[in-house]
């Protein structure tokens, strides 16, 4: 070490490394970008060691930075459960908790629901990002997590939340113009909706070529919901989620008997995180609202 190492330098750090762009850590931060550079550097120079090394997508770690970040997060993890007991003496559970969630599941499901939990803890700052993609919790995108498949690394705790039955859905004007499928053969000369090949974000999404290799789909969209609001206005049939489709009554199911897909969501914490006050809040709350819609997940 060849200078004064100013711990709050590490904030910075820890924010570009999450980011990976200075750019957006800055944001994060309330900061302008010549601040977190500048910031950094005093840091490596504190250090006597490179922390990080400009790439063509943006900033990536040293060797020594990850060891350093590792570091600074077990000190985070540490302040964070500190505040969490100092704040407890009086029993409020209070602080910002970020869910992560798919588009379907966070918007037609969780959204409504939350409202529930803020009652019941006042002090809490919930920010739900409900969109069709993969959060890293390792890169704090998220303290919590919905997901279709569980973690195969990184220091994060999985649980199983529940499954979900998935049919094939058309609205009543499409069937009326089309006709009412009679068997899976049919399906390749009907209209349907689906998702972006290459913007699948997880394989578990892939359903069409699991009912019939001859569909093809002629709108596609990366989320959920935009797909449901399509097949509501007659376009063509779509998989749909049950708990999604349920609250449609324009949105009949078609093959009911023959097209019934499962899958299952996770719920994922860090392990860094899972024992603070509000993220057990948060959590068990999201369990026990799944679980007593459990009709509407596996009907």
């Amino acid at each position: 070490m060849t200078g004064r190492l100013d711990w709050d330098d590490l904030r910075y750090l820890l924010a570009v490394a999450r980011a990976g762009r200075v750019s957006l850590a800055a944001k994060r931060l309330g900061v302008d970008h010549s601040t977190v550079i500048r910031r950094i550097g005093v840091l490596e120079e504190a250090l006597g060691a490179r922390l990080v090394d400009r790439g063509p997508t943006g900033y990536d770690l040293t060797d020594r930075g990850v060891t350093l970040v590792g570091a600074a997060e077990q000190m985070e993890t540490a302040a964070l459960g500190a505040l969490d007991q100092i704040s407890g003496v009086d029993t409020q559970i209070s602080g910002a908790v970020r869910i992560g969630a798919p588009d379907g599941f966070g918007t037609l499901f969780l959204a409504g629901r939350l409202g529930r939990l803020i009652g019941l803890h006042p002090g809490l700052e919930l920010q739900l990002v409900a969109m069709p993609r993969v959060f890293s919790l390792s890169k704090r995108e998220a303290d919590l997590a919905i997901s279709l498949s569980p973690p195969r690394s990184g220091r994060l705790v999985a649980s199983k939340l529940t499954d979900y039955r998935l049919g094939l859905y058309g609205s009543d004007a499409y069937l009326a113009r089309r006709g009412t499928p009679t068997q899976v053969e049919d399906l390749p000369y009907h209209s349907f909706i689906g998702y972006i090949d290459d913007l699948l974000y997880t394989p578990e999404l892939d359903y069409l070529a699991e009912i019939h290799p001859g569909i093809r789909a002629g709108l596609r969209s990366a989320g959920l919901v935009a797909q449901l609001q399509a097949a509501r206005s007659g376009f063509g049939l779509c998989v749909l989620p049950h708990f999604a489709a349920a609250a449609e009554p324009g949105l009949v199911p078609v093959l009911p008997g023959v097209v019934a897909l499962v899958r299952t969501l996770y719920l994922l914490t860090h392990s860094d995180l899972k024992d603070l006050p509000r993220i057990r809040a948060v959590s068990r709350f999201v369990v026990e609202e799944t679980r007593k819609a459990r009709d509407l997940f596996m009907p």
